[in-house]
Order: C-alpha cells, then sequence, then structure tokens
C-alpha cells in the first residue's frame, strides 16, 4: 500500500505575478536553512495538445481558460507524486503549442511546489495541495513582466501579447484567478518579494511538513 510521504505546496496567482521567482526562492531556502530538497512542477506543461490545428485556429485558442489545460493527467500525476512516486511530465512548446515527444522524469521529496496561474481554479487541484499560496501583484507590474516574458523566450511580438492580454489574459484573470485566491491559506505581495515574507512562506511549509510525519 502507498504511503503519503510527500507535501505538495501550490503557488498560484496571476501571470506575470513571480510564481516561478517564489518557487525558487523557496527551494533555495529550504534547501540552506532546512537541507530540504524539493522538486518544482508546472501547470503550464500541461496544456493539451494543439499539434492538429493550423496557426490561424492556434492563434484564437484561449490558454487562460482551465479548459485548455489537461486537469486530469494534472491531478493524477499529482496524485502519483503525493503517494512518493515518479512521473513521466510532459514537456510542452509554447511556440508551437504542442507537446514534445519526449518526457521528463519528475521524482517526488518530502515537498513538491507546483506552479501555475489556475491552481486555485480547479476544486479537484485545490483539494489535493496540502499548502496553497497566492502571489497578489498589481496588473501593469504582471502585463510587463508578461510582455517581456514572451518577447525573448516565446518568440512573441509586442503586438501579439498586448491583444492576447486584452482578449484573454485580462478577462480570464478577472473570472477565473482573482475571485479564487480566496481559497489560499496564504497572500503574498508579488511586486517586491521581501525577506520577510520568505520566511514567513517557508515557515509555514516546515510546520506543515513537522505534522506530517
Amino acid at each position: 500500500m502507498s504511503v503519503k510521504t510527500t507535501i505538495l505546496v501550490g503557488i498560484a496567482g496571476g501571470s506575470g505575478a513571480g510564481k516561478t521567482t517564489l518557487a525558487n526562492l523557496i527551494f533555495r531556502k529550504l534547501k540552506e536553512t532546512a537541507s530540504i530538497e524539493a522538486t518544482v512542477i508546472n501547470h503550464d506543461s500541461y496544456y493539451k495538445e494543439y499539434s492538429h490545428l493550423n496557426k490561424s485556429e492556434k492563434d484564437k485558442l484561449n490558454f487562460d481558460h482551465p479548459d485548455s489545460l489537461d486537469n486530469h493527467l494534472f491531478v493524477e500525476h499529482l496524485a502519483l507524486l503525493k503517494q512518493g512516486q515518479s512521473i513521466l511530465a510532459p514537456i510542452y512548446d509554447f511556440t508551437t503549442h504542442s507537446r514534445l515527444a519526449n518526457t521528463v522524469t519528475i521524482k517526488p521529496n518530502s515537498m513538491v511546489l507546483v506552479d501555475g496561474i489556475l491552481l486555485l481554479a480547479e476544486p479537484k487541484i485545490r483539494e489535493i495541495l496540502d499548502i496553497k499560496i497566492f502571489l497578489d501583484t498589481p496588473a501593469d507590474i504582471r502585463i510587463l513582466r508578461r510582455l517581456c516574458r514572451d518577447l525573448k523566450e516565446r518568440g512573441r511580438t509586442v503586438e501579439s501579447v498586448i491583444n492576447q492580454y486584452l482578449v484573454t489574459v485580462r478577462p480570464m484573470h478577472e473570472q477565473f484567478v482573482e475571485p479564487n485566491k480566496k481559497y489560499a491559506n496564504l497572500i503574498v505581495s508579488g511586486e517586491n518579494l521581501l525577506e520577510s515574507q520568505l520566511d514567513i512562506v517557508v515557515n509555514l511549509i516546515l510546520n506543515k511538513l513537522s505534522h506530517q510525519f
């Protein structure tokens, strides 16, 4: 029989809120201060396969709606990690909106950091997470961060990023992201992550971990 050995910590918030930055800071802090190795898994890796669509069809897709993600597989993988089992996570290519043929093996540690915009919008994901953190970041900062990322890492144009923000990112944030921060155990400012905020997050995680075993 599988024994629950892993804590799942969800880090949610809007696009550009600073979720990956916070996950990396937690990862380092846990290792440096408590010698705890954490695993990181991204909800973004679980976008559905759209390689069968042509470019014009892909351009119409709403990647900020919960239905754009393969949440069934994601929850299944989270459950396996929580039971201490490894998974083969998909690798998503954002330039072609398709999954690569190869996967990446993710091994569980005592702590798994789960990063995603829509984590708190899905009841089954909320249910399986042991700790839920929401990064509350002003909209102007989020769009600027997203613009810089998409231009640098995803081969986008300024016009396409702004258009997507106005058409899907902003309305989906208002419908699915912002209202669901009420489910978070802790809300943290993502505008300027302070050491004191990081300490609060890490102490919450360590307290949960100490009561797990």
